[in-house]
């Protein structure tokens, strides 16, 4: 990627990090890391782990998608690129406007555009999927685990339809292609029809390979599909262990499987708010309703809340720098 885009991408997330930062209370978050000790640090090396989930399962995608080319991207190079990425859509308002063009523009040089595009649009595409199924499985493993009421009961049903309509959606783009059909739904908005339209009918062909090899990945690959999905998803599992070590710290009791179920009604009410940078205000307010469904004082939610929050910004601040130690290519 040539340097004035690495410096471009690099000083708006810093800026959009920077006005994030400004919003803490220092005295809070540094009373919360006190309280935390330990249990901090092991939840910042948690995600240092999950990286890899993320960035197998977009290797495993890549690997397909360009096999003659999978020598030119390492797997620590591409771990890189991953960090960034999401430190980038953290930042970001909308959230894939900004890691997605990155990790093109990063990974073009190596494997060509096209290629590039197709293994971005496809992880991007697995990487939401994945969320679907772990919500789906956490509405199974509540109604396992946790006592039923009239209006939790209506929320789960209402969670089950939204999940298999989207899962389904999601199939059924894997098989067919969806980016020429994404160009033809953003003709019918008045907004974009017109770039929506030009854009479709000079770069037509481009689109089409790119469903070619989103369709060749799914109908001609299916363990490699799956391998990408589970990794995803597992890594929303795994993920819930860090809930649980800064549970600990205020609630030796607190047991892994509410804290799977806190991360998923949190995660679905934060990503409700995805037009919002590093989902501002969302995280928080999923936090604490999940802490109150699931019988768990106020302050716990807020102490978790914090300290996510915390993490965020410092893995967002980690992928800002390294964009700057990537070589131009």
């Amino acid at each position: 990627m040539k340097k004035k885009y690495q410096n471009a991408f690099f000083l708006f997330g810093l800026a959009v990090l920077v006005l994030m930062v400004s919003q803490l209370d220092f005295a809070e978050v540094w009373s919360g890391i006190q309280r935390a000790g330990y249990w901090f640090l092991a939840v910042v090396l948690l995600w240092a782990v999950l990286y890899m989930f993320n960035t197998a399962a977009w290797k495993t995608i890549i690997s397909n998608i360009a096999p003659e080319d999978t020598h030119k991207v390492g797997f620590a190079w591409l771990y890189k690129i991953t960090v960034s990425g999401f430190a980038l859509n953290y930042a970001t308002p909308g959230g894939l406007m900004g890691g997605e063009p990155y990790r093109i523009m990063s990974l073009s040089p190596r494997i060509g555009t096209e290629k590039a595009s197709a293994s971005v649009l496809l992880y991007a595409m697995t990487h939401i999927f994945s969320h679907f199924w772990f919500w789906l499985l956490s509405v199974v493993l509540y109604v396992l685990t946790q006592p039923l009421n009239v209006p939790m009961a209506a929320l789960l049903f209402a969670v089950t339809l939204f999940c298999t309509a989207a899962i389904w959606f999601f199939l059924k783009g894997y098989k067919k292609g969806i980016a020429v059909s994404a160009m033809n739904v953003l003709r019918h908005f008045p907004f974009a029809k017109r770039k929506a339209q030009a854009f479709l009918d000079s770069h037509r062909e481009q689109l089409q390979t790119i469903d070619e090899r989103m369709r060749a990945l799914h109908n001609q690959n299916p363990r490699s599909f799956a391998l990408a999905v589970l990794l995803e998803l597992a890594c929303r599992v795994v993920s819930a262990l860090e809930i649980l070590f800064i549970l600990l710290v205020i609630m030796p009791s607190a047991n892994y499987i509410q804290c799977i179920l806190i991360l998923a009604f949190t995660s679905l009410f934060a990503n409700m708010l995805f037009f919002l940078p590093l989902q501002l205000g969302g995280r928080e307010g999923g936090f604490l309703m999940s802490a109150h469904g699931l019988r768990l004082t106020a302050s716990a939610g807020i102490f978790v809340a914090l300290l996510v929050r915390l993490r965020e910004l410092i893995w967002t601040a980690i992928g800002l720098l390294l964009i700057k130690f990537d070589k131009k290519t």
